[in-house]
């Protein structure tokens, strides 16, 4: 069976407070990363960390994007303002001050190597 050549996702995640992968560019495929906001639904300001983490001869290697970025509250960010590539295996990484409060919403576009 062929693979799809272009296939469309959402991803959501609550932000934990330690860096989490909240997408991984699946085997064959490129990421590209169209839309990546987070909302702070909380009463009081919060901070998040937006990472980009590729694993170079079995080394994680975490480029840092975002660095404790605050939200304040009722508030939402967009993290990232222009568009990322994921080459496969690629991992995008959140973190914030808060474990309930902080939503992540991404819009991602998975085409096919």
């Amino acid at each position: 069976m062929a693979l799809a050549l272009n296939i469309f996702k959402t991803i959501t995640a609550v932000v934990s407070t330690s860096p989490t992968a909240v997408y991984t560019a699946p085997v064959g495929y490129t990421g590209v990363v169209l839309l990546a906001q987070v909302a702070n639904i909380g009463a009081s300001s919060h901070d998040v960390s937006l990472s980009h983490r590729r694993s170079v001869v079995g080394v994680a290697v975490t480029t840092e994007m975002l660095k404790q970025y605050p939200i304040s509250a009722n508030d939402t960010a967009n993290i990232l303002p222009g568009k990322l590539v994921l080459e496969s295996g690629d991992n995008l990484v959140l973190s914030g001050s808060n474990a309930s409060n902080l939503k992540f919403i991404g819009s991602i576009l998975e085409t096919l190597n």
